[in-house]
């Protein structure tokens, strides 16, 4: 007879043998074990930060302070100063050594180097590789561009959203400018324009999933893993390599075809340095737009294959698409205008002021869109003629960019754009000077054609620049009416 069967006899339940009884009295250890369990230590990622430093004396203390500040602080900092002529070494040098700081979760600790690796050919991209031998065996590289500060929380937010999913190779805070500390009008106003551009730019990739197909140098993360795996699959020694304009959008074009994401985060956000002067906005976003041609136009470097439709250069050719038309239609504009009334044949028609609306109603969106939005940003939206001036600048650097891309120049961007900070060059009124010489050749030429001829053009060219100014502002209502399901740009 077995159990089973004897407890039935004897009137009691069947005892099954795979249940065991506990015993009543461990029940008194359990607030012991689950307090020695609470005890049991966690697994922290570690985080290296570098910062490479070109001539950052005035915001590298600014820089080294707000990480310093972080709830969760990197496990070790280097700031590596290439090429600097200023005192960039000893102020950093002032923070170098271990620093504690007591936080919501318990203290923390970090460490700060500061190297100074002298006369550097590779420029920035040569102080990220050096920092990147520093780090490469932790599993997250911070990298921080010498004048940009972070929210307190700006970290923390990058660690726990790239640690959470595996497929992350990097991810992007979400990048604004301050304009708490500006002189002059004319540094005010680059700098909303600017704050517009970077809006918009992070809400667009907000909205697409969090799809981020640049990963900005300014403060983004990378899995190093990812790395290594770029490494493996480029064949090259280094992330990053001297020989493209926009080292941050190689590097994330590899690290997408390794097969990992880049991401932009819903929450961390960093405050980047603004250009404050014509030239210096043309020389950076002059450098950005070749780069970006570079990598868009298919066998142009001689170490990669040209992928002009890969996933991260979509947006790309559809933002110099989208360039295009604003240029063709504004220069069509001026021109049939001018035309229109050296004949006396301009006949205003209330319809032209749609597209005008359109394009506040938009450009205010983008201001509500703002994390950090103040009356600078609403009235350079609501007044339509500082966002059309600051158009126009944008559509010089698309131009010059195009023609030097064209033209073949074998010129260092970087130096260029050093140069125009420091207030030298003229290379930003190239565009601006071409198209007063384009307006008055055609102006010459208009005024030698019969009335007859000039008037049939004018109805032939108008009803074409109503059509683009038809699907344009259908495009611009399209956006505006774009819910932003909670993101702040």
């Amino acid at each position: 007879m077995d159990v089973n069967d004897m407890g039935t006899q004897f009137g009691t339940a069947p005892v099954d043998p795979y249940v065991r009884i506990a015993d009543p009295g461990l029940e008194a250890y359990e607030p012991q074990y689950q307090g020695e369990v609470d005890e049991l230590p966690t697994y922290r990622p570690t985080v290296g930060c570098i910062i490479p430093a070109y001539n950052e004396a005035e915001t590298i203390a600014g820089v080294l302070d707000s990480l310093l500040q972080q709830t969760r602080l990197p496990d070790v900092i280097h700031v590596i100063i290439n090429n600097s002529s200023d005192d960039s070494v000893e102020i950093a040098g002032h923070y170098a050594g271990p620093h504690k700081r007591m936080t919501a979760t318990g203290e923390q600790e970090t460490v700060i180097y500061v190297h100074d690796i002298g006369k550097n050919p590779d420029k920035k991209v040569g102080a990220l590789n050096y920092g990147y031998s520093l780090v490469e065996t932790m599993d997250y590289l911070l990298g921080v561009d010498g004048d940009t500060t972070p929210e307190p929380d700006a970290i923390q937010h990058l660690v726990d959203e790239i640690s959470s999913d595996d497929r992350i190779g990097g991810i992007s805070a979400i990048y604004s400018i301050d304009d708490s500390a500006l002189d002059g009008w004319m540094a005010k106003f680059l700098i909303a324009g600017q704050r517009a551009q970077f809006s918009a730019f992070n809400m667009q990739n907000l909205l697409k999933g969090r799809n981020m197909a640049v990963l900005g140098g300014q403060f983004s993360m990378f899995s190093t893993q990812a790395l290594r795996d770029v490494l493996r699959d480029s064949h090259q020694r280094t992330p990053w390599v001297s020989d493209s304009e926009v080292e941050d959008s190689l590097l994330s074009l590899q690290i997408k075809s390794a097969g990992y994401l880049t991401k932009i985060s819903a929450r961390a956000r960093a405050h980047v340095g603004g250009m404050d002067t014509l030239r210096s906005l043309d020389a950076q976003q002059v450098k950005w737009n070749f780069g970006a041609i570079d990598l868009m136009w298919p066998g142009q470097r001689g170490d990669t294959k040209g992928q002009p439709f890969h996933p991260n250069l979509r947006l790309r050719w559809f933002e110099h698409l989208s360039m295009v038309i604003n240029i063709t239609s504004r220069v069509l504009f001026v021109l049939l205008l001018a035309g229109s009334l050296n004949i006396d044949a301009f006949v205003f028609s209330p319809w032209w002021l749609i597209p005008p609306l359109a394009s506040v109603w938009l450009n205010f969106r983008v201001a509500r869109s703002m994390e950090f939005a103040n009356r600078r940003d609403y009235l350079f939206s609501l007044l339509l003629i500082p966002a059309e001036t600051y158009m126009v600048i944008r559509m010089g650097h698309f131009v010059r960019a195009w023609l030097k891309f064209f033209s073949r120049q074998q010129t260092d961007n970087w130096a260029a754009q050093a140069k125009a900070e420091r207030g030298k060059g003229v290379a930003w009124m190239y565009p601006f000077v071409a198209f007063f010489f384009v307006l008055v050749v055609f102006m010459a030429i208009w005024v030698q054609l019969p009335i007859a001829l000039r008037s049939d053009f004018l109805a032939v060219t108008w009803p074409i620049l109503g059509v683009i100014t038809v699907l344009q502002t259908a495009w611009m209502f399209i956006k505006a009416m774009k819910r932003y399901r909670g993101f702040k740009a």
